[in-house]
């Protein structure tokens, strides 16, 4: 039997609250299936340690920022904690047009923003096997103070009841199961 592969060109989104797994789900779906072109997004926040330009992000000035919005050359944007965070839309058309998958793993407003300039984008959301073990999983992580955590579990509930949004609801309880199932919806195996 012939091994599917994704529709080519084809935009699919990833979006979930801080904690749910996201960034580990991404990195093993593109260690499987390296064709797939993750988007790489601006910033206007100073780079963190070991983060590379154009590998990480794109590092920008705010005013450099700005002008990308103006000209509508980012496809969403949003300000968070005072910095900005935008997916710069030429690359993605650059990557569609070369026929590859494309893959975005962003927050929710910009997930909306997307949904309203490729309403043809496959949209995943990610949601953990409940609201306890995603508290468990950030705390775990030991990077945020207590009022960081309350913030980000605060903005959890908000992105939880908007998962009928989505095209997809994906639960992520078990990376490996997770992963197959997330790899069926993007018509990968």
């Amino acid at each position: 039997m012939a091994v599917q592969t994704s529709s080519p060109g084809r935009l699919f989104l990833i979006t979930g609250p801080s904690g749910v797994g996201k960034g580990t789900l991404v990195t093993a779906l593109l260690q499987r299936h390296p064709q797939i072109w993750l988007s790489i997004s601006a910033t206007t926040r100073q780079p963190r340690s070991g983060e590379r330009e154009g590998e990480h992000y794109f590092f920008l000035d705010r005013p450099a920022f700005e002008a990308d919005v103006a000209g509508g050359g980012l496809l969403e944007w949003a300000e968070f904690a005072g910095n900005c965070y935008g997916t710069p839309r030429r690359p993605v058309e650059e990557q569609l047009a070369a026929g590859r998958p494309v893959l975005l793993e962003i927050e929710l407003e910009g997930a909306r923003q997307v949904r309203r300039s490729f309403p043809s984008g496959f949209q995943i959301f990610i949601k953990p096997p409940s609201f306890e073990e995603l508290e468990r999983r950030i705390r775990g992580r030991g990077t945020d103070s207590d009022a960081a955590i309350a913030r980000r579990l605060e903005r959890a509930r908000i992105e939880l009841a908007a998962e009928t949004e989505f095209d997809a609801v994906l639960v992520n309880a078990d990376l490996d199961l997770a992963l197959a199932e997330l790899e069926r919806l993007m018509e990968l195996v």
